[in-house]
């Protein structure tokens, strides 16, 4: 694993040059009092469909569910056809891996990265490879960060377009090498998504409430960060209910992810937040 982000006045300085050349108007530019958006996809609806849609919630990254072996795979066309429409829409998309089992095979997690770029239909990488749900977890939970950070670095350090990694709120109360994993993870990839699913957008146990401490580390360490919401159905009871917007309005979302970008206005390496997913964000009621 090779540390990617000190925390040094060089790396504050060229990441002020990235969020300004990344943050340039175009046609997917988000409407007046919106942040930057991105939003996970995995499935394959309708490519026009889903371009329009992201396009008018101000979506500037997709990060799209991609299958090992792309270019000889069935899914070929659609990408292609994504590929276009995200294209003229002004629109990034990342190529968007979740496999678990990589954890203990970083070589096949890489060949899946390179395939995957080779194709051109991509302008990034995002990693939602989560450790908790490997079975070796929580009695192997060390091991398993330690590996993670591994991986993360390897595909980071293998790539030319950005390698960001979804990481969970509470990452820094472990500890990987002695370090605290938020640092070592954030260290390891070129950004971070936190997932901060609740429902509230400041305050005690809110969207920024939990993500304190990752807003922190990243602003220390340089490291461009989105914070993250949930549109699906989490089931019933209290937990899920305030991890959610599941059953809420489209409106009272957008209110408060900007309630969001407004409470982290401040933060030099916020880059937005990032919505899970498509299929529960469209199914909200307007």
């Amino acid at each position: 694993m090779t540390l990617r982000r000190l925390p040094t006045a060089l790396a504050a300085a060229s990441l002020v040059v990235l969020l300004v050349v990344s943050s340039a108007p175009s046609s997917a530019a988000p409407r007046p009092g919106d942040g930057p958006r991105a939003m996970w996809v995995w499935d394959r609806p309708g490519v026009a469909g889903l371009v329009d849609f992201a396009r008018k919630q101000g979506v500037r990254d997709l990060f799209v569910s991609t299958p090992g072996h792309l270019a000889s795979s069935t899914d070929l066309g659609w990408f292609t056809t994504l590929r276009t429409r995200t294209a003229s829409a002004g629109i990034r998309v990342h190529a968007l891996g979740a496999e678990v089992w990589w954890l203990d095979d970083h070589g096949a997690a890489l060949a899946w990265q390179q395939q995957a770029l080779a194709t051109g239909l991509f302008d990034g990488v995002h990693l939602d490879v989560e450790p908790w749900l490997h079975p070796a977890w929580p009695a192997e939970s060390a091991t398993l960060l330690a590996l993670w950070a591994d991986m993360v670095g390897l595909l980071a350090d293998d790539a030319v377009p950005p390698v960001e990694a979804d990481v969970p709120f509470w990452l820094h109360e472990h500890t990987v090498a002695g370090a605290p994993a938020d640092e070592v993870l954030m260290a390891a990839a070129d950004a971070v998504t936190v997932m901060s699913y609740r429902d509230t957008a400041t305050g005690p146990d809110s969207i920024t409430g939990v993500a304190a401490t990752a807003l922190a580390t990243a602003r220390r360490l340089g490291v461009r960060i989105r914070l993250a919401v949930e549109t699906r159905d989490l089931g019933d009871g209290p937990v899920a209910d305030k991890q959610t917007f599941f059953g809420e309005s489209r409106r009272l979302l957008e209110r408060t992810l900007r309630e969001v970008d407004t409470a982290t206005a401040g933060h030099p390496t916020y880059a937005g937040i990032s919505v899970h997913d498509h299929h529960g964000w469209v199914a909200l009621p307007r």
